[in-house]
């Protein structure tokens, strides 16, 4: 499909979306800057409804740069334990805010440049904390339901994340960098999820590639052989099919 294509089911998704999530934002609970800078740290690999838990008390105990900079690490370890992975984002927010005292006076810088030299804080950190906490649009963020959605949507083949980032900087208005990215975690959260999307329900159906392919975007191929033979008789399963499931501590996709 040509980029001129693109851009156009990029604009009526960004349309579509837009009436469909009018108030989409970040779901991180934050009052400033700084504290959305911590609370994106601590949502990798975790939910925002758990890091949300987590910093209501941990923003009250350590309310600045300086509090986190002087915290002790044991003690920062315990507080942000339920976010998993603890040791290194106790360690990664504590540094960070030691960064943001002794170079910038405890005050989040304004640019993409400075923010990803800061520990602890990628593109993806940096994307959240300028386009969200400060109007910034310096590129576009890119999680997993970004790069998700991005693929199922046709925007990119890409799998890196600064190449989907690349891909769909191209293909929307810069002043809707961090709306539709926005849009589309929401959307990724609530109707095209990983395992079993909700295309019947879904307000972009008619103009997904993936949807008009399958009920089940991007199912794996195994998955879909697995149906094909379950069409065809076949013998009785043996009596101990327990065995046959998948395995009960099979770690669950992130």
């Amino acid at each position: 499909m040509t980029r001129a294509k693109l851009k156009q089911r990029a604009a009526e998704v960004n349309r579509r979306l837009s009436e469909r999530y009018p108030d989409a934002k970040v779901e991180l609970d934050f009052t400033n800057p700084f504290e959305l800078l911590i609370a994106t740290i601590l949502a990798a690999q975790s939910t925002d409804v758990r890091v949300n838990i987590v910093t209501k008390s941990l923003f009250r105990k350590y309310p600045d740069a300086q509090a986190f900079a002087n915290a002790d690490l044991v003690e920062m370890e315990t507080a942000v334990k339920q976010t998993g992975f603890y040791r290194n984002k106790a360690r990664a927010v504590i540094n960070c805010s030691k960064a943001l005292m002794e170079r910038h006076g405890g005050e989040v810088p304004r640019t993409m440049e400075e923010l990803v030299e800061l520990p602890g804080v990628g593109r993806k950190t940096a994307n959240v904390e300028l386009g969200n906490a400060m109007g910034i649009n310096a590129g576009v963020i890119v999680d997993t339901h970004v790069t998700r959605l991005s693929g199922r949507l046709g925007f990119t083949k890409q799998a890196d994340p600064v190449e989907i980032e690349q891909d769909l900087m191209k293909l929307v208005p810069r002043e809707d960098w961090t709306r539709f990215a926005n849009y589309l975690i929401l959307h990724g959260r609530r109707v095209c999820i990983a395992r079993k999307p909700d295309c019947p329900n879904c307000v972009l159906n008619d103009i997904c590639p993936s949807a008009q392919l399958t009920g089940d975007p991007q199912s794996p191929p195994k998955s879909r052989g697995r149906s094909a033979r379950s069409a065809t008789p076949s013998s009785p399963p043996p009596s101990r099919s327990r065995t046959l499931q998948s395995p009960r501590g099979r770690k669950p996709s992130t």
